[in-house]
């Protein structure tokens, strides 16, 4: 079974030193698959990262406008993990989510659905920036001893039933009982290995960016549902330029939300504004760049093959609505990185079919019904039918006088 994992030739100084053989190799440096590598290495498993882009270990990107939410759950693990400390940039807590419906250019509806700081005995999430994370990941990758960073390089990967044979196409190669695909929805590894692929569209794009405004967030984050799509705030640490600033991430139809994104900064605030639902932010103003991103869930069939897993974007992918995305491909690893310790503690092989069915029967039922309850969301809030407005109104009012369920859902949410 051949699998090219293609990238940047390394460069040919490396050629002459050998790599030593590892329990696991992962294709795919990203915030899964880098996370991963460092849990991984803190437990004592030798683990080698083949990425196809360069990862200096000091980078300083600019401001990017892109940010994460991270739930509890996870933050907790990349703590573990070593990462949390090395973020070069402050994170800001999400203590309060107001979720509204309406119409851009209205008020919100006055059936509202709020978790508030009594809901949970911490944050709901903490927003770091994209670039902070990658900051720290590259630190950590180049740090941690038990980690061998093969970057930039590309390999040819050989699965057998006794164990994994990785090429570089430098001419160095080893050996690695188990292989991690973290190598994104397009995945060559999962392609490769043959495991079939489901993918929905919406019709819809995402625009990713970032704003100023006038007023404090109070770390309150706003989930507004539109016709078109669902309308995001998230709040983001300010800085000694813009004191106030948030995430925004507002999904529009095709071809009109690249139309939206390209606007000059004023029009494109006023469209922004259009679509808050409520005033209390105050004015606001794009900071950094816009990013638009098309809209689709997708989901593998199986998370794993001979001496192979799948996780994160490689496995699933889900409509940001609820923002758990990226935590999702977290539980995925949380979930893989026990069930490796304990065996790695017990001398037992990491590649072997027991441990990756495990694996898989832990996380695929979890995230397919994450990933159906994204789905029915999005088809449920995303239209302009007035009778289904009116039963998700008073659904979300509904929720709102419960507090019993608004606390399961909280807990939930934060992958607790």
């Amino acid at each position: 079974m051949h699998q090219t994992a293609h990238a940047e030739p390394a460069a040919a100084a490396h050629a002459q030193v050998p790599i030593a053989d590892v329990d696991v190799c992962i294709i795919g440096a990203g915030p899964v698959g880098g996370t991963l590598a460092c849990h991984l290495a803190q437990a004592g498993i030798k683990v080698a990262v083949v990425d196809k882009a360069d990862l200096p270990p000091m980078e300083d990107p600019d401001f990017d406008g892109r940010a994460y939410a991270i739930a509890a759950g996870p933050k907790a693990y990349l703590e573990e993990a070593g990462v949390w400390e090395a973020l070069p940039l402050p994170s800001c807590p999400i203590e309060d989510i107001l979720v509204t419906d309406g119409r851009p250019g209205e008020p919100a509806s006055p059936l509202f659905l709020e978790f508030t700081r009594e809901d949970a005995n911490q944050p709901f999430g903490w927003m770091i920036e994209a670039r902070s994370l990658r900051v720290a990941l590259n630190a950590s990758l180049h740090t941690t001893p038990e980690i061998t960073l093969l970057a930039p390089a590309e390999a040819t990967i050989v699965r057998r039933k006794e164990g994994a044979t990785v090429t570089l196409y430098d001419g160095r190669s080893f050996q690695a009982k188990l292989i991690v695909a973290a190598d994104g929805r397009k995945s060559r590894l999962r392609s490769q290995a043959g495991i079939p692929l489901t993918r929905l569209s919406y019709g819809q794009t995402a625009i990713v960016c970032a704003i100023a405004h006038e007023f404090p967030h109070d770390n309150s984050a706003l989930e507004h549902f539109l016709p078109a799509g669902p309308f995001a705030q998230l709040p983001l640490p300010g800085n000694e330029e813009h004191p106030y600033m948030s995430a925004i991430v507002w999904s529009d139809h095709d071809g009109l939300a690249e139309r939206f994104a390209a606007l000059p900064d004023d029009v494109f605030a006023m469209q922004l504004q259009r679509r808050m639902g409520n005033n209390r932010l105050g004015q606001v103003k794009p900071v950094g760049r816009r990013w638009t991103y098309p809209l689709s869930a997708q989901y593998a069939q199986r998370y794993t093959d001979t001496r192979m897993v799948l996780v994160g974007d490689a496995a699933h992918g889900i409509h940001p609505i609820a923002g758990q995305g990226l935590n999702l491909g977290f539980r995925d690893i949380i979930a893989l990185s026990k069930i490796l310790i304990a065996a790695h503690q017990r001398d037992k092989d990491l590649g072997a079919p027991e441990l990756l069915a495990r694996y898989q029967a832990e996380c695929r039922p979890a995230n397919m019904l994450m990933l159906a309850a994204t789905d029915v969301l999005d088809r449920l809030f995303s239209n302009n039918n007035p009778v289904l407005r009116f039963a998700r109104d008073v659904g979300i009012a509904g929720v709102n006088r419960l507090p019993a369920l608004r606390k399961a859902f909280v807990k939930h949410a934060m992958g607790l």
